[in-house]
């Protein structure tokens, strides 16, 4: 097996692995609010999740098109060349690292931070480490995907804020009960969408990567459709990785942001729905995680007397903000280290020493989570007003001397 197909084989696994933790690190972004309101149980919710956003990998590939083409400027490669084919590889693999790393960082904090970004992030810092500025395609970065960043929350947060006033309004002389028992029903529903939404428009962005990459290897004409193998395979991929959970995320969303009710979870979800699937038609990279997350804080905005936890959501927007250059960083170091190894042996050896420091940081996370885990059995336990993050709200298990006094 030649260098270039082992480079090739380890980006495609990389690459699912990516799109398992965008599965799970995105479940809250279609379910957190029907379970918090018990509209759904939390294995029900997640296993409804799972099968829709497998589904709804199979609507479009317009997503996929703009991150196979519109994120690492390919006039850069002649990949017919061997060597510029293995560069372009070495770029998508070590930009999936970044990725990988902020997906997992912030699902550590519970924080639903943009998986879209953290890919967009790491390709954009690996290009730029191989290739300078002239690596990256800036145009198209700035229309379908910072523009859109910026914007899409304030557009979900206005449209489910209306959506939750008019709600409450046109039903105000129904008893609360009776409101929220109807409402649950609605819930499902509209939860079932954006997760086909979101199936429709996250999974995309992995098969825009892996196209890529069998563009760089030589397997593939970038003008071409993407394989149908590689469709199927991110959507299994996606559809795993939400069924696993991502409980940290979930609590977040769920409870820490604004205390839901039923006829703000479908709005919310209707808002969040409508505006996903609109832009994955056409084309645009909409993060689903920044979607859902205005939305869900529209609900709180347009609902009276509703407590929205600003420290939470303020940090939330700082993740968002630092999203795209941390993951670029990652993407940048990972790159250098690889082609610090292959300059001293060769590129395959580069490729296994990023892979093997890549496993030891999930390995780290993973333990790191242990020590303070979230499950199904208290991801809908009361919120401590005092925490800004799933991480942050663990207790000590000794009391400071001063309380003890």
């Amino acid at each position: 097996m030649t260098a270039t197909l082992i480079i090739l084989a380890i980006v495609v696994v990389t690459a699912l692995a990516f799109d398992f933790t965008n599965g799970f690190h995105d479940t809250a972004n279609a379910m957190a609010t029907s379970i918090a309101t018990g509209a759904l149980k939390p294995f029900n919710a997640v296993a409804i999740s799972a099968l829709l956003n497998l589904i709804g990998a199979f609507l479009s590939v317009n997503v996929a098109a703009t991150v196979a083409k519109g994120i690492v400027n390919l006039n850069s490669y002649d990949v017919s060349n061997i060597a510029d084919g293995e560069a372009l590889l070495m770029v998508v693999f070590t930009g999936l690292i970044g990725g990988i790393f902020w997906n997992l960082f912030t699902w550590l904090l519970g924080m639903p931070s943009s998986s879209s970004h953290a890919l967009f992030g790491g390709l954009i810092g690996a290009a730029f480490a191989a290739m300078g500025t002239s690596g990256v395609a800036w145009s198209s970065i700035a229309g379908k995907i910072i523009i859109p960043a910026i914007v899409s929350p304030f557009i979900a947060a206005l449209v489910s804020a209306c959506g939750t006033f008019l709600v409450y309004w046109v039903t105000n002389t129904i008893p609360n009960k009776i409101k929220n028992e109807h409402f649950r029903h609605g819930q499902i529903v509209t939860a079932c969408l954006v997760s086909l939404a979101h199936g429709a428009g996250d999974a995309q962005k992995t098969m825009g990567v892996i196209f890529l990459a069998l563009v760089a290897a030589g397997e593939a004409q970038s003008t071409q459709h993407i394989p149908t193998w590689v469709i199927v395979a991110c959507a299994v991929a996606i559809a795993a990785g939400t069924l696993s959970g991502g409980w940290r995320v979930i609590r977040t969303l769920g409870k820490g942001l604004v205390e839901i009710e039923s006829p703000q979870g479908m709005a919310a979800e209707s808002s969040s729905a409508a505006i996903i699937l609109t832009s994955a038609v056409g084309g645009m990279a909409l993060s689903t995680t920044h979607v859902s997350t205005g939305s869900i804080l529209g609900t709180g905005l347009g609902k009276k007397g509703a407590n929205v936890r600003w420290g939470v959501a303020m940090r939330m927007v700082a993740a968002w903000l630092i999203t795209l250059p941390c993951a670029a960083a990652v993407g940048f170091a990972s790159w250098w280290l690889a082609h610090g190894v292959t300059a001293m042996s060769n590129i395959t050896a580069g490729a296994i020493v990023d892979l093997i420091l890549l496993i030891a940081m999930v390995a780290v996370i993973l333990v790191r989570a242990r020590m303070n885990p979230v499950d199904a059995s208290n991801v809908n336990d009361d919120w401590d007003a005092d925490a800004e993050s799933v991480d942050s709200s663990m207790k000590p298990v000794i009391k400071p001397l001063a309380q003890e006094a």
